[in-house]
C-alpha cells in the first residue's frame, strides 16, 4: 500500500509503498477513506511534537474509513463505516488502529466530514466546555480563527452562548471566521490585539493555539478572572507567563491537550464526541474543510498548512 511516511525526523514525508499492517489483539485494520491534516503532522516531521513516534512512521492523526479486518478480541465488524484518533498512521491506504478508539459514523455523515471532526471539534469542545467553562454571556476571544481549530472555537463558542472575537491575519480569513459566527472581528495584520480587545471590554476566555506576540496582547485584554487556554504555538514561539501578573490580574493560565485526556480521562473525551456527533446530526456543526486532496498531493496538502494557505481543514482522500 502506499504511505506517507517520516523515514528521519527533519526530513519530508515521503510517499513509499510499505506492507499492508495485520490486525493484532486491541487493533482493528481499516481502509483509510479520509484523513485529516493537522498542524502537529508538521511538528512530528521534525520531532518537536508532544508524542512524536520513532521513525519510521506515517503521518496522518485523524481517519474516517470502513473496517477491513475486525480486531482479533472483538470489535466493529469487517464493513462498519468508523473514524478513529489514531496519533499518526492515518496518511495511508490502510491503518490499525486501536479498537477502543473506533467511533460507528451516523447514517448519512461523510468520511470527510468524520475526518475533520474529530481534533478540530474536539478540541475546541472540550477546552471551552470542560476545561475554561465557558458560560453564556461570557466574551470569548479566538486567536487564530481561521485556522482548523480556530474556526470550531468560534463556532462551538456561540452555540454555548458567548459573544466571540475573531482575530486572524487578512480579509478572506476574517470573512470565514465571520461566516461561523464571530460578533466582531480584528486583523492580526494591522490591528492593535490589546487595544481593541479592551475597547469591546475585554475578554473572558482567550482561545490561543498561535502563541507569541499575539498571546502576550490578548493575555494583556483579560478581564479580572479571566481564563487563558493555551492550545499551540502556530507562530512557532511559546510565551513565557509572569506568575505575578497572573496573581495582580486574577486570572488563569489553562494549558491543554486533547490527545492526553484519551490517557488520563478518556471519558471526557466520549462525552464530547457524543455531543459533537448530536450536533452534527442536528445540523448545528459542519466541518470547515478547505481543501480535499488525493493521497498521491499530501505533500501540498502539509504545504497549504505550513504556508497558513489553508482556511479549516485540509482533508486526504486516500
Amino acid at each position: 500500500m502506499r504511505a506517507m511516511v517520516v523515514n528521519e525526523i527533519g526530513r519530508a514525508a515521503e510517499l513509499i509503498e510499505v506492507p499492508v499492517p495485520r490486525p493484532v489483539a486491541g487493533r482493528t485494520l481499516v481502509r483509510v477513506h479520509a484523513c485529516g491534516l493537522n498542524f502537529a503532522d508538521l511538528l512530528m516531521t521534525e520531532g518537536k511534537y508532544q508524542e512524536t513516534p520513532e521513525p519510521p512512521f506515517t503521518l496522518g492523526m485523524e481517519i474516517s474509513g470502513v473496517v477491513k479486518e475486525a480486531d482479533p478480541a472483538g470489535g466493529p465488524a469487517v464493513g462498519t463505516r468508523v473514524a478513529a484518533y489514531g496519533g499518526y498512521g492515518g496518511l495511508a491506504e490502510f491503518g490499525a488502529f486501536p479498537t477502543d478508539r473506533l467511533v460507528e459514523l451516523p447514517e448519512g455523515m461523510s468520511h470527510e466530514d468524520a475526518a475533520a471532526l474529530q481534533i478540530a471539534y474536539g478540541t475546541s469542545h472540550v477546552a471551552l466546555d470542560h476545561k475554561a467553562r465557558l458560560m453564556p454571556g461570557e466574551t470569548l476571544l479566538v486567536l487564530g480563527a481561521a485556522g482548523g481549530v480556530g474556526l470550531t472555537a468560534v463556532e462551538i463558542g456561540k452555540l454555548m452562548g458567548a459573544r466571540v472575537i475573531a482575530c486572524a491575519r487578512g480579509a478572506d480569513k476574517l470573512e470565514a471566521a465571520k461566516a461561523a459566527g464571530a460578533d466582531h472581528l480584528i486583523d492580526a495584520r494591522t490591528e492593535d490585539i490589546r487595544e481593541t480587545v479592551k475597547a469591546l471590554g475585554g475578554a473572558d476566555v482567550v482561545y490561543d493555539p498561535v502563541g507569541g506576540e499575539q498571546f502576550d496582547a490578548a493575555f494583556r485584554a483579560l478581564r479580572p478572572e479571566g481564563r487563558m487556554l493555551v492550545i499551540g504555538f502556530a507562530s512557532g514561539t511559546v510565551p513565557e507567563v509572569r506568575a505575578n501578573h497572573m496573581l495582580v490580574k486574577n486570572v488563569d493560565v489553562l494549558g491543554f491537550y486533547w490527545g492526553g485526556y484519551l490517557k488520563f480521562r478518556p471519558e471526557v473525551v466520549t462525552r464530547s464526541l457524543a455531543q459533537l456527533l448530536a450536533w452534527h446530526a442536528e445540523g448545528r456543526i459542519k466541518p470547515h474543510i478547505s481543501n480535499v486532496l488525493p493521497l498521491d498531493r499530501a505533500a501540498e496538502g502539509l504545504a497549504l498548512l505550513r504556508d497558513r494557505k489553508s482556511t479549516g481543514k485540509v482533508v486526504i482522500t486516500p
